[in-house]
């Protein structure tokens, strides 16, 4: 049986379309058949236009497009959202790793600045010691300089009376040979 009037005219606009084939799987009908609202056509899957060429003349009829089944996004989520979960937790766990390393070298560092300390401690007290040391000794210092420019004075003194009598010598020499 043919179709006549509108339907025909329809079914002719929907065949010869250019962007039936390529429309987007939310897209709506721009047909309705009686009855229906366009809120349900839009949540209906769109028909795929297949020419079938019948004997009586050429009439295209519209069969439904069989979209392939999705898979549930809920299920997709849930995967995602655990392996998230798995890949936050890596991060996390190489995070607080990082941290637990920082904090046992702080207290290693810590260590080592209270061992200098005492180190630096004893220092300062052995110096302090030392000090002390050198100022009670430092009147017998004092006391040793001076024997020493007393002793260079006095070998001056000698070197002196030394070059003196030698003098007197060669004089004495000379007097007894007259």
């Amino acid at each position: 049986m043919a179709a006549v009037g509108d339907d025909a005219a329809a079914m002719d606009s929907i065949s010869r379309s250019p962007g039936v084939h390529s429309a987007p799987p939310n897209a709506t009908a721009t047909v309705t058949s009686y009855g229906e609202s366009a809120e349900d056509v839009k949540e209906a899957p769109l028909p795929a236009v297949k020419k079938n060429m019948t004997s009586d003349g050429g009439v295209e009829t519209a069969e439904e497009a069989v979209e392939p089944t999705e898979p549930d996004i809920n299920v997709l989520c849930t995967d995602m959202f655990e392996k998230m979960s798995v890949f936050l937790q890596g991060e996390l766990t190489a995070t607080c790793e990082d941290y637990r390393l920082l904090e046992n070298m702080n207290k290693l560092t810590s260590l080592k600045y209270m061992e200098m300390k005492d180190i630096s401690i004893n220092i300062s007290r052995n110096l302090q010691d030392l000090n002390n040391k050198y100022a009670s000794l430092q009147p017998y210092l004092d006391q040793i300089n001076q024997i020493e420019e007393q002793v260079s004075s006095l070998e001056q003194a000698a070197y002196k009376l030394d070059a003196y009598s030698k003098k007197l010598e060669a004089r004495f020499k000379k007097l007894e040979k007259r």
